[in-house]
């Protein structure tokens, strides 16, 4: 069997890490088969609107003892505010960070500058993710599982800040501050995971389109979220960000 048809056959079945395969895929071999499952959701009616960028920050790197950047993609969005059934996510989680859209096509290679040029606005954001395997143990396998991804929660969209290094996350659980973070933790600029971005896609021949959302990385560490839970997420001088989990 096809290795992209025995990792669609246990999707399908809720198997999203197949045991058959611990140990025996690549990273570029992971991506293929990443890319290869998103199509074929497409294909069945899913939408592929943009891309994450994540294992941006040093405090998640370390978290999960993976030391460059890996990407994904984004099928779907909700509004800041959505609550989320415990039913409707797996071993859930998220993370702060902030949302990118592209407001024109770029190529492989673009600077710092080129790929501030090419915003057209900026969303504070929460990536939901899903643990549905054993994602440090696995890496591959959870690249080839759409890096973790489930749907992300997107605030008001506003013009991009000049200084994005700056700016900082406030993560409040629950009515408690949990973390605090800082854009330059997300490759030094968020905007460099959008340089590292074009690069990487076009190694798969795809590329950044004008449309595109992209999760440029965490300002923090990920956190859990369990029900009951409600999660805020303050970007100074950008917006807020909120969801919750129903008990």
């Amino acid at each position: 069997m096809d290795i992209v048809d025995a990792f669609w056959d246990a999707r399908q079945r809720g198997e999203y890490f197949p045991a058959a395969y611990f140990d025996k895929v690549t990273i570029p071999q992971s991506y293929e088969i990443q890319l290869a499952l998103i199509d074929r959701r497409v294909a069945a009616g899913e939408k592929h609107i943009g891309w994450k960028v994540g294992l941006t920050s040093a405090a998640i790197q370390q978290q999960f003892g993976f030391h460059e950047p890996v990407f994904g993609c984004i099928l779907e969005t909700v509004p800041s505010g959505h609550v989320f059934a415990p039913a409707d996510l797996i071993a859930p989680g998220f993370e702060n960070e902030l949302c990118m859209r592209i407001g024109r096509d770029l190529p492989s290679t673009i600077t710092l500058d080129e790929a501030r040029a090419a915003i057209d606005v900026v969303y504070p954001s929460l990536e939901i993710i899903e643990t549905r395997g054993p994602f440090t143990a696995q890496i591959a396998l959870a690249l080839a599982d759409n890096a973790q991804q489930k749907t992300c929660v997107l605030g008001n969209p506003v013009k991009l800040p000049a200084d994005l290094e700056s700016v900082q996350a406030t993560v409040t659980i629950n009515g408690q501050e949990a973390a605090t973070g800082l854009g330059s933790a997300v490759l030094g600029n968020p905007l460099h995971s959008i340089v590292w971005l074009a690069k990487k896609l076009a190694e798969y021949g795809r590329s950044l389109k004008a449309g595109d959302i992209v999760m440029t990385g965490s300002f923090t560490r990920q956190f859990p979220i369990a029900p009951g839970d409600k999660v805020h997420v303050s970007f100074a001088g950008i917006g807020d960000v909120e969801t919750a989990m129903t008990v």
